[in-house]
C-alpha cells in the first residue's frame, strides 16, 4: 500500500496526468492521489487503468480515468475541462512519451509525423489548454516529461528528439509567459532508462545478459514521481523551469 499510515485529507483540487501509463504515469497518479488529490488520469486504452484505480480507490484516493487520444484537440479539452469542472484543476502533468528508434533511412513519413503527434503536438494542446482553465484563477502548474533526447540527437532518434527537443521548447515559451501570470511551468529531462520491463527487455537485447547486474542505472518510477511532487511543492520565490533527473550510478 502506497499511502501513508494516516488519515487522508483531501484536497478540493484535481490533478491531470496525460499518458498515465503502466509505470511512470501510474506512479505519478498514485504520488499525488496519496497527497489528497483527485486524479483525472488518462492514455489511449482507458480499460488499462482499471488496476490503477483499484489501488488508488482502495487505499483511500479518488481517481476518475478514461481512455484520451491527446492528439485529438476535442478530447483534451472535454478531458481537462471535466477535471476542472469536478474541482480546480491545480496540476496538468504532460508524459506521453513515443520513444522509437529507427536508422535514418528506415524513418518514414509516417513515423515522423505521428511520433511528432504524440510527443509534441499533444503537449502542446495539453498545455495551452491547462493554461486556459489556470489563467483566470491566477495558479497553477503544468509540467512535462522528457528525456535525454531533449537536449541531444542520438543515432536513430530523428523522430524521437526532434519531438522532444519541440516539446522542450514549447514548454520553455509557456514557462517565459506564464509564470509572471503565477503557473509554473517544468520541464523534467530523465536522463536514464526507467525500470520498467520494456527498457529491461531492450538493455539485455542491446548490452547481453549482464545488462541488468547494476540495479543502480536503472530509475525506477516511484522516484520520477517524487520528483514531480518536488517541483510542485517548490515556492514561487524559487521556480525550476528544468530539472534533470537521473540514477546515482548513471555516467553523463
Amino acid at each position: 500500500m502506497f499511502f501513508r499510515e494516516k488519515t487522508l485529507e483531501k484536497r478540493n483540487a484535481t490533478v491531470a496526468v496525460i499518458g498515465a501509463g503502466d509505470f511512470i504515469g501510474g506512479e505519478i497518479a498514485k504520488k499525488f492521489a496519496s497527497e489528497g488529490f483527485t486524479v483525472f488520469a488518462g492514455r489511449r486504452n482507458g480499460d488499462k487503468l482499471v488496476p490503477l484505480v483499484k489501488e488508488i480507490e482502495a487505499a483511500g484516493g479518488e481517481i476518475v480515468a478514461r481512455s484520451l487520444d491527446a492528439r485529438k484537440e476535442e478530447e483534451i479539452i472535454s478531458f481537462l475541462n471535466d477535471a476542472d469542472k469536478h474541482a480546480p484543476l491545480e496540476v496538468c502533468i504532460f508524459n506521453i512519451g513515443a520513444n522509437v528508434n529507427f536508422p535514418i533511412l528506415d524513418t518514414t513519413e509516417r513515423v515522423f509525423r505521428k511520433v511528432w503527434e504524440m510527443a509534441c503536438y499533444s503537449g502542446f494542446l495539453a498545455g495551452r489548454e491547462a493554461a486556459r482553465l489556470m489563467l483566470p484563477r491566477g495558479q497553477g502548474n503544468i509540467f512535462f516529461t522528457g528525456a535525454t533526447a531533449s537536449l541531444r540527437g542520438g543515432s536513430g532518434y530523428a523522430a524521437f528528439a526532434s519531438a522532444k527537443f519541440g516539446l522542450r521548447a514549447v514548454a520553455q515559451a509557456m514557462a517565459r509567459e506564464l509564470g509572471p501570470k503565477n503557473i509554473h511551468v517544468a520541464h523534467l529531462v530523465i536522463d536514464s532508462g526507467v525500470d520498467t520491463e520494456w527498457v529491461r527487455q531492450r538493455r539485455l537485447e542491446a548490452l547481453g545478459p549482464n545488462a541488468l547486474d547494476d540495479p543502480d542505472l536503472l530509475m525506477p518510477p516511484a522516484s520520477v514521481a517524487a520528483s514531480y511532487w518536488q517541483l510542485y511543492q517548490q515556492p514561487k520565490s524559487a521556480w525550476t523551469f528544468e530539472m534533470e533527473i537521473r540514477p546515482f550510478g548513471e555516467k553523463w
